[in-house]
């Protein structure tokens, strides 16, 4: 006996991306209602000046089906033939079912559809997952979301995060290519370091308190920032290693839009060329976790700093820790 195994094309890439950011623009000066702070200190240590927090119809699904709509529309595509949806997100507050069943009947499709937990690196996860299903033939077209309500899990009073975290989706259809357009994934985790990035307590116990407490998120920015300044920079050269690449042949870095300074620094060890297009979307959108590499995505090209056909490092980290990067060709 022989069994029999799915095949599909040599290769796959990412036919088109898109994005939604909420409606309501929440500036430095408004942060600083909340917190002692001021617009200098934010500006100084994030590099942010203003993010966007999602309204109440401004659901995850909600979001996620307005970005996957441009992307398929993008792509040129019809949502039918979407055959497998993957949702990475955090913030999605429903256990069960996952997000990306009810997005996907949303959109038409009936598809495969599950999503990943990876925090920051979440869509980088969802990219190389998409990438495989292609290339094995378990999917033709992948759509892969990031998305994010971190408003609903921050403290608004937490001097060391309210001004960092935001909400916004992000997607980008993936389907089969004639010649490379995904480079392999340099992926990983260090569970050891789970505490410099978690949640307060568990669900159980919070509601169990009295009163009952609503669990946020907490994150110890020091450790954390050097972790991700200095280890991701070399998971990044990784990155461009497998690919075969050189640094002087990227011509757009997309990192995770966790802190300018990190981006800075990663620049620096990596010695990427001046021409080098940056992605920096934090500056006007905060840091939206799976989110924030896709929308930094479809801001580059939609504003034609980017162009189609140009190669692209992305690398996401956060949470867990864990990380995830890959070169890919722009749709």
């Amino acid at each position: 006996m022989v069994l029999r195994t799915s095949t599909g094309g040599p290769y796959a890439r990412v036919l088109g991306f898109g994005g939604y950011r909420p409606r309501r623009v929440v500036d430095n000066a408004e942060i600083c209602t909340m917190i002692d702070s001021s617009d200098e200190w934010i500006r100084t240590r994030s590099g942010i000046r203003e993010r966007r927090w999602a309204s109440p119809d401004e659901t995850v699904q909600m979001m996620s089906v307005s970005a996957a709509r441009v992307a398929i529309e993008r792509a040129g595509l019809d949502p039918a033939q979407i055959d497998t949806v993957i949702v990475a997100t955090v913030s999605h507050l429903l256990q069960t079912p996952a997000a990306a069943a009810t997005i996907a009947a949303e959109l038409g499709t009936t598809g495969a559809a599950f999503d990943v937990s990876a925090a920051c690196a979440g869509f980088c996860y969802g990219l190389t997952l998409a990438d495989s299903l292609v290339r094995t033939g378990a999917s033709t077209y992948a759509l892969v979301i990031g998305v994010e309500r971190l408003s609903d899990i921050t403290s608004q009073t937490d001097r060391t995060s309210a001004f960092i975290f935001a909400d916004g989706a992000g997607a980008a259809v993936v389907g089969p290519s004639d010649v490379p357009a995904i480079g392999p994934v340099v992926w990983g985790s260090d569970g050891d370091q789970s505490g410099l990035i978690t949640q307060t307590e568990p669900w159980d116990r919070a509601m169990a308190s009295e009163p009952p407490r609503w669990p946020v998120m907490t994150m110890d920015g020091r450790p954390v920032f050097k972790w991700a300044a200095y280890a991701m920079a070399e998971a990044a050269a990784e990155a461009l290693d497998r690919a075969g690449l050189t640094a002087d042949q990227i011509e757009v870095f997309v990192p995770h839009q966790a802190n300018m300074r990190i981006t800075d620094a990663m620049l620096r060890a990596l010695k990427l060329p001046d021409s080098v297009v940056v992605g920096r979307d934090i500056e006007r959108q905060g840091n939206t976790s799976a989110a924030s590499i896709p929308l930094a995505l479809d801001t580059l090209l939609t504003s034609g700093e980017a162009r189609s056909g140009q190669t692209c490092l992305v690398i996401g980290f956060g949470a867990g820790l864990v990380y995830a990067g890959q070169v890919i060709v722009l749709p």
